[in-house]
This record gives structure tokens, sequence and C-alpha cells, in this order.
């Protein structure tokens, strides 16, 4: 047996990850009171908040040699990936400039090479000189407007309408030099007004190219033609969103955007409680032996078969009960808590202009009353937050500017209490208590292909992930029905029988 158990360990040691447990330490919160040197030496109350969480069971994530290698070959791609962004931005930049310097160079380099046989520019040039001047400046604050913004997010793959433009834009520009070169600079053209005409002409042309340019970014895609469904892997929260004409790719850029503002943040401890709280009940199922394969103890064993039986079908009372004590001791805590803070909130006064040369207590300014006021509702924040499982989100300085904020505009207790009552979205947190920033965009068609009806595809990050499911909206067919007003006439019947 001490053999069969030796062979045994190191295969399940490695065929099995989900045996192994984790244990996550979080990040001590800040000291509450004091200045910056006062609060390197003073320590945080010893009650705040649970600084240690070790969680004990199983776990879906581990770290192998594998998944070592793996994350340095993503690091290697992020950087490819950088390379090729601003290799993008470089060529679109140096793209823009010479379609902003062609026009000009077009009407300075007959001045320049053979300024002496040009024919004078009369009225109607000059006033060309004009138009190309603020063409060009409309068609500068076009392109700031529509090119020139903070990228939001690194895609995989190139944004097909984009580089679209940027070969047309190219191949445009590159027959007008040609064209130019030909028929102006080899047998330099004389006709000045003709030539100013064609450089108008091109700024006309990369104008149209701007609009064609609005067509396609940004009005297709207004029109909602998608419906998807975005489902959280762990808990199965869900959220519809409707979509426009987009690729792949730039809909998930949407999933992730919506993402951040309307799913509640990401709580794995709650996961962890309902894993415990199904091991605890899957652990009745267990049925043992102690005479030995050898003996004849089948009817035992089928008594202890049937006693886990029931076991098991009273299961879905101790989840009721156990869910019911949970919800009484957190609206117990809750009534504490909103109690504590309506009576701290009591002893800020905002004081007004006249009456700050009678006023008997003395001045402070926001951080200093939040830090007098906290203590106070501490004790009740802290047991609140550590019964529904939020202490990790929640930090003691967090909680104190949030604290004074409240105190400078003058806002409620109820203001104050929003953000612990009830779980908020990703971006009411600090970015550091994000647990992802980095996506994975998994997908069975390319990336830069148009949505289409059925589509799935998972955005994964390292805790959990989105899966999305693609729907068109249907067509809908809409008749009208006429009615006549003559139809809105009625007869009364009266009866000896009736009330009337």
């Amino acid at each position: 047996k001490r053999s069969r158990d030796r062979h045994k360990s190191p295969r399940s040691k490695d065929g099995s990850r989900s045996e192994k447990s984790v244990t996550i330490q979080t990040p001590p919160a800040e000291p509450l009171l004091g200045n910056d040197a006062s609060r390197a030496e003073e320590g945080q109350d010893d009650n705040w908040g649970e600084t240690t969480t070790a969680i004990t069971g199983t776990s879906e994530h581990s770290i192998s040699q594998e998944d070592i290698a793996r994350i340095s070959k993503d690091l290697e791609d992020s950087v490819g990936l950088d390379c090729k962004r601003y290799l993008g931005l470089t060529v679109a930049a140096v793209l823009g400039l010479l379609v902003f310097l062609t026009p000009i160079a077009f009407i300075l380099l007959p001045q320049i090479l053979w300024r002496d046989d040009l024919e004078p520019c009369g009225t109607v040039c000059e006033g060309l000189f004009i138009s190309v001047a603020f063409k060009l400046l409309i068609l500068l604050i076009g392109t700031w407007a529509l090119f020139f913004r903070q990228p939001k997010a690194d895609i995989p793959r190139v944004f097909v309408f984009r580089a679209l433009l940027l070969v047309l834009i190219f191949l445009f520009v590159f027959s007008y030099w040609l064209f130019y070169g030909v028929r102006i600079l080899d047998s330099k053209d004389t006709n000045y007004q003709g030539i100013v005409q064609y450089a108008v002409s091109l700024v006309d042309a990369l104008l149209f190219i701007h609009y064609l340019a609005i067509v396609l970014l940004e009005l297709r895609q207004l029109q909602p033609m998608f419906t998807v469904k975005v489902v959280r892997s762990t808990d199965g929260e869900s959220r519809y969103y409707s979509l426009g004409h987009l690729s792949i790719q730039r809909a998930a850029l949407v999933v992730l955007e919506n993402y951040y503002k309307d799913f509640t943040v990401y709580n794995p401890a709650l996961l962890t409680a309902s894993k415990s709280r199904a091991a605890k009940h899957m652990a009745g199922l267990k049925v043992y032996n102690v005479d030995g394969p050898g003996n004849n103890a089948s009817g035992q064993s089928r008594a202890m078969i049937a006693a886990a039986a029931r076991r098991r079908d009273s299961s879905h009372n101790e989840l009721y009960y156990e869910e019911a004590d949970h919800e009484r001791r957190v609206k117990k805590r809750r009534a504490r808590l909103v109690v504590a803070v309506e009576e701290a909130f009591t002893h800020i006064k905002r004081l007004q202009a006249e009456e700050q040369q009678k006023a008997p207590g003395e001045m402070m300014d926001p951080r200093e009353a939040a830090q007098a006021i906290f203590p106070s509702m501490a004790r009740a924040l802290q047991k609140y937050l550590r019964t529904t499982r939020q202490q990790q989100y929640h930090s003691m300085e967090s909680i104190l500017q949030h604290l004074s904020f409240c105190i400078t505009n003058n806002m409620t207790p109820k203001a104050f209490l929003e953000r612990y009552l009830n779980p908020g979205p990703t971006l009411q947190y600090d970015r550091d208590r994000w647990f992802s920033k980095q996506w994975t965009l998994v997908s069975e068609e390319a990336v830069t292909s148009g949505l289409q009806d059925g589509i799935v595809f998972v955005l994964k990050c390292l805790d959990f992930s989105l899966v999305v499911n693609v729907k068109k909206i249907p067509f809908i067919k809409l008749s009208e029905e006429f009615i006549d007003p003559k139809s809105h006439k009625f007869v009364l019947r009266l009866q000896s029988e009736t009330s009337v």
C-alpha cells in the first residue's frame, strides 16, 4: 500500500492542477492619520480589513514551466505590437505631411524654377490662393478631429478601412505628382493660373476623401444591426448591447469599454464561498469500506450509500438556511453601518461666512474633519465589508478620500454609503484593484471580418473570460391599418331590468 501511494503521488501532482492551493496576500493599506512623516511611523489599525487573506481549497490556475515560457513569449509579442503600432503611426504621419505639403509645392515650384517665364497672376489667380489656404485649414482641422486621437487600445490586426484610406491617399497623391512632373515640370508650363487651379483641384479631391473617411470610420457603424450578449464565465452576469457594422476586433473593443462601466466588479471571494459550500455537500457522498475488499459488507455499504443519499437530498435545506443566515447578518450590519454614519455626519456642519467669527468649535478642513469622524464608523464599516467580502477593494486611505470628498461637497450620509452598500462597476475602483488589464481575443473567424449572425468569440483575461454571442436584429415588417372615424359610433340599449 505504501509503494502504491508512492507511485500515485507524482501522478496526481502533475496530472491534476485543480488540487493545488493558493495563498494570496493583499497589500497593506495606507495609515490613517498624520502627515507623510507620521504615516511612515504609525501603523494601521490591526482590526482593519484583513490585510492578509488565505484562500485554501481548489484552484483553477497554476504556474508551470510551459506557462512561464508562454508569458515570456507574450511579452515579446507585446513588444512587437508596440513596434507595429508606432510604425503605423509613423507611416500615417509621413503620408499626412506629404498630403499637406503637396499643394503648396505645386504652387511654389514654378515660382522657384522658372519664375521669369510665368504669365502674370491676375485677380482670379490671387483669389485661388485664398481658396487653397482656407481649404487646407479646413482639411487640417478635420484631419485633427478624425485621426489625431489618443489610442484607446491595441488591436491584434490592422484596421482595414483605415489602411484602405491610407493606400487610396497614397495612390491619389502619387498620381497627381506623376501628372505634375510629366505635364508641368518637364514642359515648364507658363500658365501659372492653370497650375494654381491644378493645386485647387487636388485640395478639393482631398476634402472628398476626408468625407469618405468620415462615412467609413464613423457613420457606417452608427445604425444598430446586431445585438450581442456578453456573459461573464465565472458568475454568469450578462448584458446586452446593440452594435452596427463592425469587425470582430472592433466589436471586442466596444464590449470591453462597456464592460468596465456596466458590469459589477469581479469578486473571486464570492466564488470561493460557493465552491467551499459545494465541497462540503459533496463530502457526504464519500463511502469507506473499513472491513477491506475481501469481506462481505455489501449490506453495510448499501446502508451508507442510502444515508449519503438522504443527506444529499437535505442539502437544499442547509443551503437555504445558510443563505438566510447570511442575509440576516448582512442586513443587521448594514443597519448598524447606516446608523453609525448618520451619527458621525451629525457632528459635521458647514461653517457659513457670517458665522466664522462666532463659531463655538474648532474650524477644520475636509481632510481633518474626515479623520475626526471616521473612527466612530470604522468598526461598523469594517464588519460590513467583511461580511459582504468587499474588504479587498476599499483601503483606509480610499475611504478617507471619499469621506473628505463628501464633506467638501456637503453630501448626505446616503451619498457616502452608496459606494459601499452596492458593488459598483470596475471603473469605480482604483486601477491597481482591477484584476485584468490585458485581454486575449479568441475567435474561429478572422478578427478583421465583419460581424455576422451566430458568431461567438471569447475575450479572455487572467481570472475569467467574457463570452460574446452575436445575433442579427430581425427585419421588421410594419403594416398600416386605416380606421374609419365614422365607425366610432355606439348605440345604448335600455332595458327595464338594468339600472340605467
